[in-house]
């Protein structure tokens, strides 16, 4: 199993492909596929069958996960896309941004 350096909860930017520019926060990470789903980013439409929870059915957007090498992480501090790097602290080990050497 590989380590990812993006996790649940952080702001990322797209790097690469359709949405290339597009940033949001990371609301799923799937380890076994290398693969994340970022809030806004890669919407499908899915098409639903009218159920007891959605009775009338159709059309609706939903995230598709994007493979983890086309997202990068955004600087704390500066706002622009970084490489994430680890080191440690007091005993515990903590990313921080190579960009601006600080603690995400």
């Amino acid at each position: 199993m590989t380590k990812l350096k993006i996790k649940s909860g952080d702001t990322v930017v797209v790097t690469a492909g359709d949405h290339k520019g597009s940033e949001g926060k990371v609301m799923k990470v799937f380890l076994d596929k290398n693969k994340a789903i970022v809030e806004g980013v890669n919407l499908v439409s899915k098409h639903e069958k009218p159920s007891a929870s959605n009775p009338q059915g159709g059309i609706t957007k939903k995230e598709a996960p994007i493979h983890i090498s086309n997202l990068s992480l955004i600087d704390p501090k500066s706002g622009k896309a970084t490489r994430v790097g680890y080191k440690m602290e007091n005993g515990k080990k903590v990313r921080f941004s190579k960009q601006s050497n600080q603690a995400i």
